[in-house]
């Protein structure tokens, strides 16, 4: 038995109360939904920015009554400092997922993208220290490793950064040592790399890359790739992006104060990616048979990510379980429901 179910096992038997901010959106409600199930409390802030009630309904439907009553909404602004500090109150563990993602987003709007992802998260730091909460875990991200070009990508060397929206998340980071340094309130970074799963809105001028086609392809629509189609990313699953928060947030002193990367190790080009997706979406009963036409590489991308999690693994017992294919197949039949 592994780690975290270890922890599963134990988690319902001392229900915590537990803070995710960006309640509403796609990585905060999956960890809402898990929790609910695992019958924690769970407070979530949330301003509805990037998420959407549709995530909420859903996640109601799929636990119980008394679960769903487990849960507390604040309708909420990270930028704002007196609601950070009304969510935290009496929180045990904060989840810290609210930011405003995407690299274009904040080339377009730097201002916006600085507000949110850096005064926003000063801000979730203050209101959890003042609360004294046992563990803050935030939202890191891969882009942080910017220009540099090793592979695969270990936790201490990064590069120059590429994005405002890598900049944000750097200083993330910077501000959470310092915390440490000066306050002795104890975090974790996830770097997460290229999240995917239900609930990824395929909408909108910044959808991520694998909603976005999941829906033109069941749509039958053309699909656009950004260069060459050689650009490659280490894609995760979202339960295993799930267990890496929740080992985090319960893991013990010694496993603090770090940077952990949360993928998978494996290293998927997009024109490789077009082809697993078509094969799900044929699989699942469509009959997709166009072929990916070329634009040109998108600005402040980074050319090729893959990720080492040894050092997750052996500090706060991360295991994948969840590969690209496996996680594909899972998430077009979901967006197939969804869409039709």
């Amino acid at each position: 038995m592994t780690y975290y179910e270890t922890l599963l096992r134990e988690l319902p038997n001392a229900p915590r109360t537990w803070l995710i901010t960006g309640v509403a959106g796609f990585i905060g409600s999956n960890l809402l939904e898990k929790l609910l199930m695992l019958n924690q409390r769970v407070i979530g802030l949330d301003n509805f920015a990037t998420g959407h009630q549709r995530n909420f309904d859903e996640v109601q439907r799929k636990v119980t009554g008394e679960q769903w009553a487990r849960f507390r909404f604040i309708e909420g602004d990270i930028r704002e400092l007196e609601h950070c500090h009304e969510a935290c109150k009496g929180v045990d563990y904060v989840l810290h997922q609210a930011a405003l993602g995407s690299v274009p987003r904040s080339i377009n709007d730097p201002v916006a993208t600085n507000s949110t992802n850096i005064s926003g998260f000063l801000n979730m730091l203050v209101a959890a220290r003042d609360a004294q909460v046992e563990s803050f875990t935030y939202a890191a991200s891969s882009s942080t490793y910017g220009d540099h070009p090793g592979l695969p990508k270990v936790e201490d060397v990064i590069g120059k950064p590429l994005s405002p929206y890598a900049v944000t998340k750097y200083v993330n980071e910077l501000y959470a040592e310092v915390f440490a340094k000066s306050y002795g309130f104890n975090t974790i970074g996830l770097r997460y790399f290229n999240v995917f799963g239900k609930r990824q809105d395929p909408n909108g001028a910044y959808a991520a890359v694998i909603p976005k086609w999941l829906a033109a392809m069941i749509k039958g629509e053309e699909i656009i790739i950004n260069g060459d189609g050689e650009t490659s990313r280490d894609f995760c699953f979202v339960e295993n992006a799930v267990q890496a928060n929740l080992l985090a947030a319960t893991a013990s002193n010694s496993a603090k104060n770090q940077i952990y990367n949360v993928a998978v190790g494996d290293q998927t080009t997009l024109n490789d990616l077009f082809d697993y997706m078509r094969e799900c979406v044929n699989r699942s009963g469509f009959r997709y048979s166009l072929t990916a036409s070329h634009a040109g590489f998108r600005q402040g991308d980074v050319r090729h990510s893959l990720a080492d999690i040894s050092k997750a693994k052996n500090l706060i017992g991360y295991q994948p379980a969840w590969r690209i294919r496996q996680g594909l197949e899972a998430v077009t039949s979901w967006y197939v429901k969804q869409i039709l």
